[in-house]
């Protein structure tokens, strides 16, 4: 069986963290089991949805490096919908009720006031045909519950949280067309599932009562449900994972320098045994996704260690991965001499300004015969190989200068900073001449 993953994102706003996470555990399975991706758009919703959130759905995955094998548009598939819906009225497994949402809340009330679970009583199958048509003739437009078979326990095996059973008689019937003839997620989502062939789904575990649901519509579909995993929820600081408590869309990670790979990493691993470290690229996320190694605990996301993660991130970032977002004229070189020090890779252009451009330095007036010794040395001195230990030493040698008084006036007249690159790495792209006029500008003050 070739196994088929899908991401079913609603477009009436960004996708945010929660969504990323969804989609990257499916497509990291489908990856790792040679299998296929789909993009299904939900957009039943007329009233929201709206064409520039679908466009942005398909962006950040493009960013995110998330790309799929096949696309749905569940506004195309309405014929569908009915088609399988009329199947299921003929069948007795959907049926219409005519409350009122005053009047179901009112009935909920009730039996919570009673100490009985707020089930619906299922009073709209007692209705006549005579009743019926008296509501419609009222002009009461009815919507639709499916029929929960009461007759065994509903049970699947979840990939992660293991077996699971609910009884459908402590379950309500659940809606799934409303009034005005829209749908709700349930049964479309179930009809889709079948079409596209899905035989994993992947979601967060608020969804374990709808899995209930939707797994005696597959039943009554004629088709065998698919497999399914249910993840533990994000959480932020402040707890559940919220747009104010973090859960933010790619835009946010995009502006504040996060790398997609980073992203990715911390959001493969959080929540299971695996340690979160940085990974070079996608294919060893793929190759340790493990559903065992998930865990039933809520999976904490900060932001304070995704920061963290980017950077050592980007320590593993070839030329080749970043060339395309480097300062002109900044080479593979220059790229290894200063991915150390880098937070984001938009850095590096302040990096490259340091050396080939110009700088404001500027020494201790102690340190200032010091510097000018050491553009002697630097003029007179050999280049070719390795300039930093070379004038280092030597000034060791004359000045009798050692650690930090060695070091720091050096790296402050060359560079303008009192930290960064290894001065090894960084002095052969400064270069001779250049070198030679800054040391003599910070001795001269």
């Amino acid at each position: 069986m070739k196994v088929i993953t899908r991401f079913a994102p609603s477009p009436t706003g960004r996708i945010h963290v929660g969504n990323i996470r969804t989609a990257l555990h499916n497509w990291l399975y489908a990856r790792q089991q040679g299998g296929r991706f789909l993009l299904r758009i939900d957009d039943t919703d007329r009233e929201r949805s709206e064409e520039r959130f679908v466009e942005a759905i398909r962006d950040d995955l493009r960013w995110l490096g998330l790309n799929w094998d096949g696309e749905e548009r569940q506004s195309a598939r309405f014929d569908a919908y009915e088609a399988r819906f009329e199947a299921l009225r003929a069948a007795g497994r959907v049926y219409p009720c005519y409350e009122t949402p005053q009047e179901l809340d009112l009935k909920r009330k009730i039996q919570l006031g009673r100490g009985l679970p707020p089930v619906y009583d299922r009073s709209a199958l007692q209705l006549t045909d005579t009743d019926r048509e008296r509501l419609e003739g009222e002009g009461v437009r009815p919507h639709w519950r499916f029929k929960l078979d009461h007759a065994a326990p509903i049970a699947w095996h979840d990939l992660i949280r293991g077996d699971q059973s609910f009884d459908p008689g402590l379950m309500s019937d659940p809606v799934v067309r409303r009034a005005d003839g829209s749908w709700l997620y349930l049964l479309p989502s179930v009809i889709d599932d079948i079409d596209m062939g899905v035989t994993h789904v992947v979601r967060g575990e608020d969804h374990v009562s709808n899995t209930a649901t939707q797994v005696q519509m597959f039943g009554a579909l004629g088709s065998s449900p698919p497999a399914f995993a249910h993840e533990a929820l994000l959480t932020g600081a402040e707890g559940k994972l919220s747009k104010r408590a973090g859960a933010t869309d790619v835009d946010h990670w995009r502006g504040t320098g996060i790398e997609p790979l980073a992203l990715a990493a911390k959001l493969a691993r959080i929540g299971t045994s695996l340690p979160v470290e940085p990974a070079a690229s996608m294919q060893r996320l793929i190759e340790a996704f493990d559903f065992a190694t998930f865990g039933r605990a809520p999976a904490r996301f900060d932001e304070a260690e995704l920061a963290k993660l980017n950077a050592q991130t980007i320590h593993l970032l070839s030329f080749d991965q970043v060339r395309e977002r480097l300062p002109n004229g900044m080479d593979a070189r220059a790229w290894e001499a200063v991915k150390p020090n880098l937070e984001t890779v938009a850095e590096a252009a302040d990096w490259w300004q340091v050396i080939g451009g110009t700088i404001s330095s500027s020494v201790a007036e102690g340190d200032r015969e010091f510097v000018l010794a050491a553009r002697d040395v630097a003029g007179e001195m050999d280049w070719s190989a390795d300039p930093w230990h070379a004038l280092t030493g030597q000034l060791k040698e004359r000045t009798g200068r050692k650690g930090k008084p060695l070091f720091l006036p050096l790296r402050r007249a060359l560079t303008g900073r009192d930290h960064g690159p290894d001065m090894a790495a960084l002095l052969p792209l400064i270069g001779r001449e250049r070198a030679l006029e800054r040391l003599a500008a910070a001795a001269n003050g």
